[in-house]
């Protein structure tokens, strides 16, 4: 029986997988429809009495992660911040619906960075989480995803710290996770991989010094997920084929992730460059190189625009 199992495992990847997704469209179809009919309600956020919530006291700054996008992914440790806080220093992915949880009378701070554009400096950010601390204020950094992955927020609580600033982190669910699940793409799948890499892609091919090691990467990990990466998606596909990984893998670019106008391009490494300019995707994105990439067609579930990829 586990030689049975294990090349009917083989079977899904190695050689049958357009058999295997024909074989499971039709019956597949059906429950799809049913389950991907999504619609907005007006229902009020749920008044949910939790004990040991914590008190978000003056001085204090508290790094939040505010998800991927959609505002259900909010933990409620972040809502009970939104409602406490008297200033919130957030970022360019945090969308309306997610601000209009703050008290009326918070104040809102703008410090969005997007790439290309004219935006605050960090430095300028630190500086300005202290001013408002020290004037005791209880402040909410508030960022898209986690705060400590690719989010900067191990710099600020470094800086807060050295200033004598007391601070909590609030983990968020990071887009290379939640956003992908979101296109029916889970991370990890056994019989495809048992490790996985999370790389920040906007340095790639810059002048000087590579700072990734795309050779190690390439080598050594069966899925690359790679945040920040669209406007360098040609010379990452160009240092990975050199490395060494074969053009026809397959690869996911997912754009506004988790949100209503979320979008889906499946392509492979040799031709995704080309595909990406084809179909006009704009960033945000998360993409992810590797055989997981191909589970979207099985699993995808979340209504997202179409993306022609011929």
């Amino acid at each position: 029986w586990r030689v049975f199992i294990c090349r009917q495992r083989a079977l899904l990847f190695n050689r049958g997988w357009i058999a295997y997704t024909q074989m499971m469209s039709n019956d597949f179809s059906s429950r799809q429809q049913e389950t991907i009919r999504l619609q907005a309600t007006d229902r009020p956020l749920p008044d949910i009495q939790l004990r040991g919530l914590p008190l978000f006291e003056s001085g204090w700054v508290w790094l939040v992660g505010a998800g991927p996008g959609d505002p259900g992914l909010l933990t409620i440790h972040a809502v009970n911040a939104l409602q406490q806080a008297d200033a919130v220093v957030y970022d360019a992915l945090v969308s309306e619906d997610i601000l209009n949880l703050m008290r009326d009378d918070a104040e809102q701070i703008y410090a969005g960075k997007r790439g290309g554009r004219s935006s605050w400096d960090q430095s300028d950010i630190i500086e300005q989480l202290i001013v408002l601390a020290k004037a005791g204020k209880r402040v909410l950094r508030l960022k898209g995803g986690d705060p400590f992955v690719f989010g900067r927020g191990g710099e600020e609580a470094e800086a807060l710290m050295a200033q004598h600033i007391p601070i909590r982190v609030i983990p968020g669910i990071s887009a290379g996770v939640g956003g992908l699940a979101y296109a029916g793409i889970p991370v990890t799948h056994r019989d495809v991989n048992h490790a996985v890499t999370f790389v920040t892609g906007h340095l790639a091919g810059r002048e000087g010094v590579e700072k990734m090691d795309w050779n190690a990467i390439a080598a050594g990990s069966p899925v690359i997920v790679i945040y920040m990466a669209l406007s360098k998606i040609s010379e990452i596909a160009r240092l990975l084929l050199a490395a060494g990984r074969p053009s026809t893998e397959p690869v996911a670019v997912v754009t506004h992730a988790t949100m209503p106008h979320q979008r889906v391009l499946i392509g492979s490494l040799g031709t995704i460059a080309e595909e990406v300019a084809r179909a006009q995707l704009e960033p945000p994105s998360i993409i992810v190189i590797g055989q997981v990439a191909r589970l979207h067609d099985i699993i995808g579930w979340f209504p997202a625009d179409p993306v022609a990829s011929d």
